[in-house]
């Protein structure tokens, strides 16, 4: 299984990124996908995740309003829309799969993990 997150970068506050993670090795669309960010000092937290369907996404309060999860059960691949960015959402972002949907939001319960993509929020 391969999980592949790309798009981060640096960017001014308010700007607006999206990033991408496309899956491989697994049959995408009975997992629950996530995003999942790390920051300096910080312990790994949950962002944002999104059900087999598609239809439904759920997210930390700290980003709620402002980030979009969506997916492509076709292309095997999710999306991190990120809007009105602030200093405090850099971080490192990693997508992550989780087989059944009991505590999507815990860190220590996914399946897979992709490697990473870095955030940089300047103010």
């Amino acid at each position: 299984v391969q999980l592949q997150a790309y798009g981060g970068g640096l960017v001014q506050a308010g700007g607006s990124l999206r990033l991408s993670c496309a899956a491989s090795g697994l049959t995408f669309s009975t997992y629950v996908m996530g995003w999942f960010r790390q920051a300096p000092g910080k312990e790994r937290e949950f962002v944002a995740a999104i059900m087999w369907s598609g239809r439904t996404g759920n997210y930390a309060d700290s980003v709620k309003g402002r980030f979009t999860v969506s997916r492509d059960n076709v292309n095997n691949t999710v999306y991190l829309q990120m809007n009105s960015l602030k200093p405090e959402d850099t971080a490192v972002y990693y997508c992550a799969a989780k087989a059944g949907s009991y505590d999507y939001t815990g860190v220590e319960k996914q399946d897979y993990w992709g490697q990473g993509t870095q955030v940089t929020v300047s103010s």
